[in-house]
């Protein structure tokens, strides 16, 4: 991965050739882990004329480090404890000859901003704005191969839990073991604070677990997704709890499952963000739920949950091939409760199957 790794960075300095001898200051975690496979707690990346560095924060006990990450990543530990390591990246960048330092604004602090240029008065501090970020939008498919594995964790999770008995526990207890679960399993955790919601809670977006217990003839809700390698995948599920469903709720379901599977037949290649929200928004809004969606129907996923692209009204760009997003469409009725289905898939050409489902778990209303 080493290799990769140093291709990606390449592929940056590439494109900031025009920029003269600049040097690039990289410091939001998840790009860090992009372009180097590590993000220590506070580390930054330099990606200096001479050579690419990784500065780290001294840890409160163990002696500086320095090293190698494959042959084109120098690791710098720093002596003292309380050092800010981007002082010490502009601080080399200068002295090696660099006339300019682009720096990730949108995740620095203004007083951080401003202690970088103090380090480094005759560096030009410029904006490197959202090149990681656009970078890391098509996966290759080492990226993609991670996701897959973090689904299928996350899928055996929801499987295990669907078998176990659940009425008359509580949403948070069926969250903190479905967490549990996927760490059995093989994930560094979960990719984001996992969500249960019953009765009227249910199809509540980013619902945090209560002590509410399940109820016979609840609709649950359940998002949970799995944190592998780094790689973030998410899965959304409803159903119902230990009798045959209601007819409002079939009616309901069925309208949310309608909603979803048309954005996810929308993905494709070429394929505009906003056609694809609109695919989704269109169904429910003809059932008059258009006002229950949220200001996005589905997000990127990658290393971090959330990223680009948004599938939005206002969304501009459209897809390419190897862009993982999620398709999330849900409908929550105040007092009653609600539906919502999550899926994670690749986006695919035609000519290579269409768009790749990773989570699985099947979207039949199921009575528990």
């Amino acid at each position: 991965m080493a290799e990769v790794h140093a291709a990606r960075r390449s592929r940056l300095r590439e494109g900031r050739a025009a920029a003269g001898r600049s040097a690039v200051l990289v410091s939001r975690p998840a790009n860090l882990r992009y372009l180097t496979g590590s993000a220590p707690q506070h580390a930054v990346l330099l990606l200096g004329p001479a050579e690419d560095v990784l500065f780290c924060s001294q840890p409160p006990s163990g002696d500086p480090v320095e090293g190698r990450i494959g042959e084109d990543l120098r690791v710098q530990t720093l002596d003292d404890t309380g050092a800010d390591p981007a002082l010490a990246a502009a601080s080399l960048a200068a002295a090696s000859g660099a006339e300019s330092l682009a720096l990730e604004e949108h995740h620095l602090t203004v007083a951080r901003h401003r202690a970088i240029g103090s380090a480094a008065p005759r560096l030009r501090l410029t904006d490197l704005g959202f090149a990681v970020e656009q970078q890391r939008l098509i996966k290759d498919e080492e990226e993609i191969a991670c996701l897959r594995i973090a689904a299928e964790i996350a899928d055996q999770a929801l499987g295990e839990l669907l078998e176990s008995i659940l009425v008359g526990r509580t949403e948070r207890h069926l969250a903190l073991e479905l967490e549990r679960r996927l760490v059995d399993h093989g994930a560094d955790g979960p990719a984001f604070p996992t969500s249960v919601a019953t009765g009227p809670n249910a199809g509540a977006a980013g619902h945090l677990p209560t002590d509410r217990r399940v109820e016979e003839g609840d609709f649950l809700s359940v998002c949970l997704g799995a944190n592998y390698r780094g790689y973030r995948c998410e899965l959304g599920r409803t159903f119902v709890i230990g009798t045959s469903p209601a007819s409002w709720q079939v009616d309901l379901y069925d309208l949310v499952f309608a909603a979803q599977r048309a954005g996810r037949e929308a993905l494709a290649p070429g394929a505009a963000h906003r056609e694809v929200d609109r695919a989704v928004r269109q169904i429910l809004d003809s059932a008059g739920y258009g006002d229950r969606l949220g200001p996005s129907t589905g997000h990127g996923v990658g290393l971090e949950i959330g990223e680009d692209p948004q599938l939005s009204p206002s969304a501009m760009g459209k897809l390419d091939a190897c862009v993982p997003v999620t398709v999330v469409p849900g409908v929550h009725l105040p007092g009653r409760g609600g539906v919502r289905i999550d899926d994670t898939l690749v986006v695919r050409s035609e000519a290579d199957g269409g768009p790749e489902l990773l989570t699985i778990t099947t979207k039949e209303l199921l009575a528990l």
